[in-house]
């Protein structure tokens, strides 16, 4: 039989919760879940097999609990996790549940954004090997030219509140102008991770005028909005109480200090062990 239940959204740590925000603000009646697991993160860094168990394990423990549809609302897992969980265990384990990413719903609409044709993206390392994005966005706008670059600091400085230091601007003017360096008429650039939109001004500060900034928040809002309107055998199984609920696999106190940042309004949390997963 299949289970009714709140909308899952994950991610290896707190990035997710800029995606939940919008996703709440677009679609406010349904109930969320919402998992970071902050015990392992950051998963950027991490081999593609073992970011793979870990998302893994993190949807099975949302079906456990009847979500229907879960969200990957991490870059990392979606490149390197969302193909296989989506092709070889979700048929076996609970082929009437769905798992989407953010990858693909900012793939679809990205080109549209750019007049040059040129398009960066920002990303951590791990999202950035995948290719994930140029090969999406080639799928779609096979016209556009997409560079990439990754930047490894920008999570840690965020997560440790440093994004507004000295040491935060080096960082991110050392990045973008090295994703500059690949194409000059880049005109668009997209945040390939979920924590950058915290950083999205001070990004914008370090790029030419004119140049658009792309966050996902709002396009994965859209994006499942119009999947809930086209599938209404999962929409139907997605219950409706307004309510948010927040799980971290780590320090809860820490977690609601930092969580309140990403999602703009104050959080608490539960435990989840990870033995438990």
């Amino acid at each position: 039989m299949s289970l009714s239940g709140p909308i899952g959204v994950f991610d290896s740590g707190y990035g997710g919760l800029t995606i939940l925000k919008d996703i709440v603000h677009r679609l406010p009646d349904y109930d969320y879940l919402y998992l970071g697991d902050n015990a392992r993160s950051p998963y950027g860094p991490r081999s593609f097999d073992t970011v793979y168990q870990y998302t893994l394990q993190c949807v099975k423990w949302f079906f456990e609990k009847g979500c229907p549809l879960v969200i990957l609302a991490c870059n990392t897992a979606s490149a390197k996790a969302l193909r296989t969980i989506q092709q070889n265990d979700l048929p076996n384990i609970a082929p009437s549940n769905r798992v989407l990413g953010v990858i693909r719903p900012t793939a679809e609409i990205i080109g549209k954004y750019s007049k040059t044709g040129n398009v960066g993206v920002l990303a951590t390392k791990g999202t950035v090997l995948s290719k994930s994005y140029v090969l999406e966005i080639h799928k779609f706008f096979p016209e556009i030219h997409v560079f990439q670059e990754a930047c490894p600091m920008w999570v840690p400085l965020i997560e440790n509140n440093e994004q507004n230091s000295v040491g935060a601007d080096f960082f991110i003017k050392k990045n973008t102008e090295e994703l500059l360096t690949q194409e000059k008429n880049i005109d668009t650039v997209l945040l390939g991770c979920t924590h950058y939109p915290l950083i999205k001004d001070k990004i914008s500060s370090f790029l030419p005028a004119g140049v658009k900034v792309i966050s996902q928040g709002n396009i994965v809002a859209d994006s499942l909005s119009d999947y809930l309107c086209n599938h209404p055998e999962i929409e139907t199984r997605c219950t409706k109480g307004s309510s948010q609920s927040f799980y971290t696999t780590d320090s809860t106190e820490d977690f609601d200090n930092h969580a309140s940042h990403f999602y703009g309004a104050p959080v608490q949390s539960k435990h989840l062990d990870i033995v438990k997963l």
